[in-house]
């Protein structure tokens, strides 16, 4: 994945982790086997380097020893951080006056395919490196999917992955950007995708845990990412388990108060669901990865102020790399949710609704709309405004051709797309770019169209370029 010329093999990594780390640590897994520890034990001169391997197989052995307190899940990120705290603090304990060498403890909790394949292959790695306080280490832990169809195929690759986690931890901690890009070394996204990575630490303070998993989507280590309302990076897995999520796509930037009444509507009729409740309902912004390039390039800081702004109006973020709607449908499948709502307006309806987007596809657009609305998922669909005239342009039968007329029918019929009818028209006249207009040229009136608190936070930090043209402000 690295795209560095001179990538090393993971045997090579095994033996500059025994032979050339100032380290000297634990290594723990659970599910897997032990697939890191083997790699440094057949690289030769592993006595520098691991004090002490466990494979805490038996559920009862593992609870024993890394969930003493509030109980947690065997594959879950509760689990691996307990897991290289009480193995870093092991160290601590029993090397601390006896051993001059730095201190790491590397942990993974595994699922790997059972013997029927039913499940998806998961889990969850993490270490802790000493720095510069011997006492409060630097931590780095990510979550992974393993997509290969054989558990021996899945073992290998959590064995290269721990190397490079190891290896990225002992020669890179300083910067966890240059460990992320290490981590599919020898490795490839169709056999592991890393989907999150959260660091802490004393020497790690600088690091934006938010612009490290864009990161993951900027690079095609994932398709997605998630954050809640508070803006805390979360692994979707978790974030969507048995949860129902309302999805508006767009720009955001910033969150205006159309968007905010189009998702306020939505939930609405959402309410009506029998098994809707507030606390197992989520409802995201999904900022397509295209609409945060400047170019070529990302822009970091626009990006965090668009977050920043959805999450004071109260809703999580999404970021994804998907162009079409079905494929972002797809990725929310694989997870154990509930109900799936995507909110959308009708011009972009009508360019996922007609056959010319899917020549690639065998079933044209019948195959397309056979994705999108699976068993969960329903659109919700709101008008526009024709800004040439001025006529509210409004989702109903005369609006489509002969061809797509009988198919636009039916999934009304069958109540797979709602109308939203309950915003006011004079609403629908608000666009993104008026809205940019507003922001650049420092003009009050901005106030009418976002929140107040949303309004003061672009004013007093002069966010988007606010002013730029009024007085001159780059």
């Amino acid at each position: 994945m690295n795209e560095t010329m001179n990538i090393l093999s993971t045997k090579e990594k095994s033996v500059r982790i025994n032979l050339h780390s100032q380290y000297y640590g634990a290594i723990a897994e659970i599910g897997g086997g032990q697939e890191t520890a083997r790699h440094l034990f057949q690289a030769g001169g592993a006595s520098n380097t691991v004090a002490k391997t466990i494979s805490a197989y038996d559920k009862s052995f593992s609870d024993h020893f890394y969930n003493q307190g509030t109980p947690s899940r065997y594959v879950a990120e509760e689990r691996v951080r307990k897991m290289i705290e009480y193995e870093y603090d092991e160290l601590i304990e029993i090397l601390d006056k006896k051993n001059p060498q730095k201190f790491f403890a590397f942990a993974n909790t595994v699922e790997t395919l059972n013997y029927t394949k039913t499940n998806q292959g998961n889990g969850w790695l993490g270490i802790a490196v000493e720095g510069t306080d011997r006492y409060k280490p630097n931590k780095i832990v990510i979550h992974v999917k393993l997509h290969e169809n054989d558990t021996l195929l899945q073992q290998h690759s959590l064995g290269t992955l721990g190397i490079n986690l190891i290896y990225g931890g002992l020669f890179m901690w300083e910067d966890p950007r240059k460990v992320l890009l290490s981590l599919l070394d020898n490795l490839d996204t169709d056999r592991v995708e890393v989907d999150y990575i959260f660091v802490e630490g004393p020497d790690l303070q600088w690091c934006d845990n938010r612009l490290l998993n864009l990161m993951l989507v900027s690079n095609s280590m994932t398709p997605a990412i998630m954050f809640d309302q508070s803006g805390r990076v979360r692994q979707p897995g978790d974030m969507l388990y048995k949860k129902n999520v309302l999805l508006m796509r767009g720009f955001f930037r910033p969150i205006n108060n159309l968007a905010i009444e189009f998702m306020e509507d939505s939930l609405n009729i959402f309410k009506g669901d029998e098994d809707y409740r507030p606390d197992n309902t989520i409802a995201f912004c999904e900022i397509s990865l295209k609409y945060l390039m400047q170019g070529e390039k990302l822009d970091d800081k626009d990006f965090l102020n668009r977050v920043d702004l959805v999450n004071m109006s109260g809703h999580s973020v999404m970021v994804s790399n998907f162009y079409r709607y079905f494929k972002l449908v797809d990725y929310f499948a694989q997870f154990r949710m509930n109900k799936l709502r995507v909110v959308l307006g009708l011009p972009t309806f009508d360019k996922i609704f007609h056959s010319s987007q899917y020549t690639d596809l065998r079933g044209g657009l019948l195959e397309a709309m056979g994705k999108l609305f699976q068993e969960n998922v329903k659109l919700y669909l709101y008008p526009y405004t024709d800004m040439e005239t001025g006529e509210v342009i409004y989702p109903e039968d005369t609006h489509f051709k002969d061809e797509y007329r009988l198919l636009w029918q039916y999934l009304v019929s069958t109540r797979k797309v709602l109308i939203l009818q309950g915003i006011p028209v004079s609403h629908l006249k608000i666009t993104a770019s008026y809205i940019s207009t507003l922001i650049e040229n420092g003009d009050e009136s901005l106030r009418d169209y976002v929140p107040k608190k949303i309004f003061e936070h672009i004013k007093t930090n002069r966010l988007f370029g606010y002013g730029k043209n009024k007085d001159g402000y780059e």
